[in-house]
């Protein structure tokens, strides 16, 4: 079998129903919520997720080949099935599990709302992917900064450094609730896919960087991203045909 990888991103909102039972508040009263939640970054188990975002990719040939690109969302489906949906995903292909700070926010925010849910999903232990030095689950922030906090930078500033396309104008992770709440979900689905696709590349430079991937195919592999992105159509539009389930 190819080599199989899968490049994710979540998207996050406050869950002030968890954060009203949390502190024995009737989970209406969302101002005594957003109160207790407070305006610093929430703890984990309160980030609702909004949308997953997933590029698979085999390795054939010595280059690595796009086979599908999405980014499922609320607006679809809601939060437990896009949990039990990326898990089964992962149980089924056994990936290679690349993020850029997954170790620090999305693999555990995920696990801690699979639980909130009371959800089974095995696929999110199909690999040692929560074991923190292991490339199963490759977290490239944790990496390029050799495990040290002070060597972090920031996923946009990375790669507009390296001359690569950043986080799309208008919208961060700091806007995400706002969108949602305007229902404007599907710019947030598109805000997603483009770090999925930033962090992506960013795999590919890391791959030629250590010399798994010879300066031909990660020619070839920047191509054919180039090309898959042109040929759907996404430069942050729809990826619907193509959006893994």
């Amino acid at each position: 079998m190819p080599e199989t990888v899968l490049v994710f991103d979540l998207e996050t909102v406050p869950d002030l129903s968890a954060v009203a039972r949390v502190h024995g508040l009737d989970t209406a009263d969302l101002d005594g919520a957003r109160a207790k939640l407070g305006a610093g970054f929430p703890k984990l188990i309160y980030h609702a997720i909004v949308c997953i975002g997933a590029l698979i990719a085999e390795r054939l040939d010595g280059a690595w080949q796009v086979q599908a690109l999405g980014a499922p969302h609320v607006g679809e489906r809601s939060e437990a099935r896009l949990i039990t949906d990326f898990a089964a995903r992962l149980e089924r292909l056994r990936p290679q599990l690349v993020s850029f700070n997954g170790n620090g926010f999305d693999l555990p925010a995920i696990r801690y709302r699979a639980l909130v849910h009371g959800l089974a999903a095995p696929g999110l232990n199909a690999r040692p992917y929560y074991r923190r030095y292991d490339d199963a689950g490759l977290d490239l922030c944790d990496v390029l900064a050799n495990y040290d906090a002070r060597g972090r930078i920031g996923l946009d500033a990375l790669c507009r450094a390296m001359g690569m396309p950043g986080k799309p104008e208008g919208i961060d992770g700091s806007s995400v609730a706002d969108f949602v709440a305007q229902g404007r979900i599907d710019e947030v689905a598109a805000y997603c896919r483009a770090d999925v696709v930033a962090t992506y590349r960013l795999f590919l430079a890391y791959e030629h960087l250590r010399g798994s991937l010879s300066p031909d195919g990660f020619a070839r592999s920047d191509a054919d991203l180039t090309a898959f992105l042109a040929r759907t159509a996404i430069t942050g539009g729809d990826a619907s045909a193509t959006r893994p389930t």
